[in-house]
């Protein structure tokens, strides 16, 4: 399973997590400022579904509750950024926050928030069934904010930690992310739940 424990060597608290962070959000600033990418893309004709691709990195902390000889538990609270690639991105680079539990025994379950610049936000539920190799994580969008608050559609990937601290401190990032969404583009649609006022 993606989020099984793998124990690394201890690193100055905070140090490497800071690290991690600042290079993704430097990423994302380059991405966003480079003269070479395209635009955002309209929404397509037809049936309004856009696919994309990218790449997750996010940092944070981890608690794990041994559950017997056999079995883990664990929390993992992650922040970092996503940047997204293909004609029909819904935006560039997002921040990108989850809660995610992991069992062992019966695999992930999670929410992530995904935020773009102007603060606009999505919604997405995660989960991950059993513990075999190249298992996937599956993304479902419930909703959100401002221009997405009609998105629906899915995405997976796999996830690695690349660092773990013996303080609980981890850094990942996602292994072939890749998705479909679709946004309402309808203006008359009231807040959504989680909505800022």
């Amino acid at each position: 399973m993606p989020f099984a424990r793998r124990r690394r060597p201890a690193l100055p608290a905070g140090r490497g997590v800071r690290a991690l962070v600042a290079a993704g959000l430097a990423a994302c600033g380059i991405a966003a400022c480079s003269p070479d990418l395209q635009p955002v893309a309209s929404v397509p004709a037809g049936d309004g579904w856009r696919e994309f691709e990218g790449t997750w990195t996010a940092a944070g902390s981890r608690r794990t509750l041994p559950l017997g000889p056999d079995r883990r538990a664990s929390i993992a609270d992650l922040n970092g950024t996503l940047l997204l690639t293909g004609p029909g991105r819904p935006g560039v680079g997002f921040r990108a926050e989850a809660i995610v539990l992991n069992d062992s025994v019966t695999g992930t379950i999670g929410r992530a928030v995904w935020t773009d610049e102007r603060g606009d936000q999505a919604f997405s539920d995660l989960r991950g069934e059993g513990t075999a190799t190249g298992s996937r994580i599956a993304g479902t969008f419930i909703g959100g904010t401002g221009r997405y608050a009609g998105v629906t559609g899915t995405y997976e990937f796999s996830w690695r930690f690349v660092l773990e601290a013996e303080d609980g401190q981890v850094q990942g990032q996602s292994v072939g992310l890749k998705g479909r969404v679709r946004i309402d583009p309808s203006p008359s649609r009231g807040p959504q739940p989680g909505a800022r006022s």
